[in-house]
């Protein structure tokens, strides 16, 4: 695909997941068949720039580019400061977050709360372009602050308007959270009123649903989110599809092992033996959702506090699993990686961006 000056894999992107699309998930999508993966958001608040945990959101070292930074905030010019900061740091596509739809961003009108003041959007929209004329910028939002104020068709053209290269949209408003099935009647009409890249998100968890999304809405491409937590493989399995039409088989048991092992000791080396434990194990628990014993398997695997027994406890899940069955098998279809419960804790994780 081509996008905003850059040549893509395909038309699949992570969408952004603050305390979820690190620099360690967003390598492993990558590798696996995901064509761009934006950054979890970044604050725009200056005095935090030097905080651990902001320094640790701007580091791309061995990533694959284009490298996309998703930042955030409410002020036009902390907005245009923040996106010049990251493209000094390394940011080759700046993204604009107003989407999110957590309570500590919408309270201070960052996120999604944005969408209730077109005229403050365009200000920021402005700025941030003309901050940095040299790098592309993007745009992630919402179909509306709520169900019976659906301005997505507007806040599209507004940013048509202002320079911005190419929107995603979930197909929920801000009132919806992550409730519900997203709806993409109001994504489909966006794209018939835009020039620019229009990317669908919201619910794409399978290979058919991409394609069905794809052409229903005819948007340019699909940004996935929750259904990769514990699944990144799942960008090769819809790129096959779409390529071919053809299901890919499940992936055997042994690779996910592997896959799960690879990305264990990136968290490691990224945040260190004892933050990086503790990030592990929702990943782990994503990994094993919906997997025979997994229950059991999580409660336990949270009381261990170092790298070598949480390790163990992953090898041993996944070597009982691989005895009874050559490739990952789910209990229930539905009990697959990806439902709502899966978002609580990125949910509950943004207030790491405005408080870093």
């Amino acid at each position: 695909m081509e996008f905003v000056g850059y040549t893509l894999r395909n038309n699949l992107f992570v969408a952004p997941m603050a305390g979820v699309t690190d620099r360690p998930f967003r390598q492993l999508c990558k590798q696996l068949g995901a064509g761009l993966a934006v950054s979890e958001m970044v604050t725009s608040n200056s005095l935090l720039y030097g905080s651990a945990k902001t320094l640790r959101r701007a580091n791309h070292q061995g990533e694959v580019e284009p490298i996309s930074v998703q930042i955030a905030g409410a002020d036009p010019q902390m907005m245009a400061e923040a996106a010049r900061h990251n493209v000094d740091h390394g940011a080759q596509i700046i993204d604009i977050n107003m989407g999110c739809p957590a309570k500590k961003v919408c309270n201070v009108m960052a996120g999604s709360a944005l969408m209730q003041d077109e005229a403050l959007v365009a200000k920021i929209l402005a700025a941030v372009v003309k901050a940095v004329p040299k790098t592309p910028v993007t745009l992630k939002f919402r179909t509306g602050w709520n169900r019976e104020h659906k301005n997505a068709p507007a806040i599209a053209r507004i940013a048509e308007d202002n320079g911005i290269r190419a929107i995603a949209i979930h197909g929920r408003t801000r009132a919806d959270q992550y409730r519900g099935e997203a709806e993409y009647d109001t994504i489909a009409l966006v794209k018939t009123q835009v020039r620019i890249p229009v990317i669908a998100n919201g619910d794409i968890s399978t290979p058919q649903k991409a394609r069905f999304v794809l052409d229903y809405t005819q948007a340019d491409g699909l940004m996935i989110g929750r259904a990769a937590q514990g699944r990144p493989w799942l960008f090769r399995e819809i790129e096959h599809y779409l390529q071919t039409g053809e299901l890919l088989p499940a992936p055997a048991v042994t690779e996910i092992h592997q896959i799960l092992r690879r990305h264990l000791a990136d968290l490691y080396e990224f945040y260190g033996e004892d933050t990086g434990v503790k990030i592990a194990r929702k990943h782990i628990a994503w990994y094993t959702k919906g997997i025979a014993g997994a229950a059991t398997f999580r409660h336990a695997m949270n009381q261990l506090g170092n790298v070598r027994d949480q390790l163990q406890a992953a090898d041993d899940f996944f070597l009982a699993h691989a005895e009874q069955h050559e490739r990952l098998h789910y209990e229930t279809p539905a009990a697959t990686p990806g439902g709502d419960d899966s978002t609580t804790t990125a949910t509950n994780e943004v207030n790491e961006v405005l408080a870093a």
